[in-house]
């Protein structure tokens, strides 16, 4: 089935819709092409314009034409309106979403993302910078591969979502997703975390625990800044990797598990293994497809659909959710972010506390002025993959 469904006559932005839609791999379909494809008719939006609402003669009529398509929800786009404003009509199932042109940088990229975040349901800005959209292309085709996965790149720069989206498109999809920050948790604690412990193995250990590694068993396990991981643990995870079980702590019968480990990290790993930081076999063993994620500031076209997104999630009621005005997105296309992802999640809070109405101004986007852009490795595939 698909999951959007739209009609793009009187549409400006329907064409655009319906291609970067699709290039984010959701379901969608042309109003026609819907009515006749063999597919069953059923999808979670049909979107149409104002102006193709009252060519069919209303409301009514055009509910009609969504429920041939199965819809179970109706969004109508305005894109000449005297004002910005999102409406929810007849119990949440009528959406309607106005758009001032004359106030919109760019308006009909920023309708397409706006529009895109909105609808596409898979918790992921749509990318615009053809970096960003490579690597997605490429954590796809690894994602079905089963094998190690090693993401570097610089700190809140999204490794711990493109982690996500390599287990949501593999084979383990549906299974355990389990993430641990090695750089969490002190080193005498890390151990029995990852591979359990028996009752009395330690001081403390009233019940036994199966481990986060037993705890992923069939699904995929996050080693998050698994840099950060002692020498001697570092040890015992590479002899559970190579003989696919795990020992619990005070235990002495290893138990099979099956696990697909990705991992993560922000420093250089080739300097880490080189100064003895990191044991090299282990890092072979993780580092079977290495990706690399980009600081923020190196993919502006990815700051507007990015800050939509987040915007989108900071905002369960949509009537109150507010746009970006043309000055707020220079000044955000225009700052370094040092901070990355993570950092622009923070101004844009701050920007939603200071904006009067449904418009972010330049006036609201405040930074930190005592922040300092860290140095932080860039590795390249070609260079990691040099070291399998």
């Amino acid at each position: 089935m698909y999951r959007i469904v739209i009609e793009p006559s009187e549409l400006e932005v329907g064409q655009s819709l319906y291609q970067t839609l699709r290039g984010h791999r959701v379901p969608t379909a042309l109003h026609q092409d819907a009515l006749a494809s063999d597919i069953p008719a059923k999808c979670e939006y049909f979107v149409a314009s104002s102006a193709f609402e009252t060519q069919v003669g209303g409301t009514r009529p055009l509910i009609e034409r969504a429920r041939k398509v199965g819809a179970k929800s109706l969004v109508v786009i305005c894109e000449n309106a005297e004002n910005y404003a999102v409406q929810s009509e007849l119990n949440g199932k009528l959406l309607r979403v106005s758009f001032p042109k004359v106030k919109i940088s760019q308006s009909r990229e920023y309708i397409v993302l706006f529009m895109a975040s909105l609808l596409h349901g898979t918790g992921l800005a749509v990318p615009r910078e053809p970096a960003s959209c490579q690597l997605f292309e490429l954590a796809e085709r690894v994602a079905k591969a089963d094998v190690s996965v090693f993401i570097n790149g610089p700190t809140g720069s999204g490794k711990e979502v493109l982690s996500n989206f390599i287990h949501n498109n593999s084979n383990r999809d549906g299974r355990q997703f389990v993430a641990i920050n090695c750089a969490a948790i002190p080193e005498n604690m890390l151990e029995a975390m990852l591979f359990g412990h028996e009752k009395g193995s330690f001081t403390g250990a009233s019940t036994a625990n199966v481990g986060i590694i037993r705890a992923a068993d069939g699904g995929t396990l996050l080693l998050d800044e698994v840099s950060e991981m002692s020498l001697s643990l570092q040890a015992k995870l590479l002899r559970a990797l190579q003989e696919k079980t795990v020992t619990p702590v005070g235990g002495t019968k290893p138990i099979t598990v099956d696990v697909r480990v990705l991992s993560t990290s922000n420093r250089n790993m080739v300097a880490e293994c080189q100064s003895g930081r990191f044991r090299e076999d282990l890092f072979y063993r993780l580092n079977v497809f290495p990706l690399t994620t980009m600081a923020l500031s190196e993919r502006i076209q990815d700051i507007l659909p990015i800050a939509i997104e987040l915007l989108l999630r900071h905002y369960k009621d949509l009537e109150t959710l507010p746009l970006l005005a043309n000055c707020a997105i220079e000044k955000l296309q225009s700052h370094n972010w040092p901070g990355n992802v993570r950092e622009l999640d923070n101004v844009l809070q701050r920007a939603t506390v200071m904006c009067t109405g449904l418009e972010i101004t330049g006036a609201d986007i405040l930074f930190d002025r005592t922040t300092v852009a860290p140095a932080q490795p860039k590795l390249d595939l070609a260079t990691e993959t040099g070291h399998v």
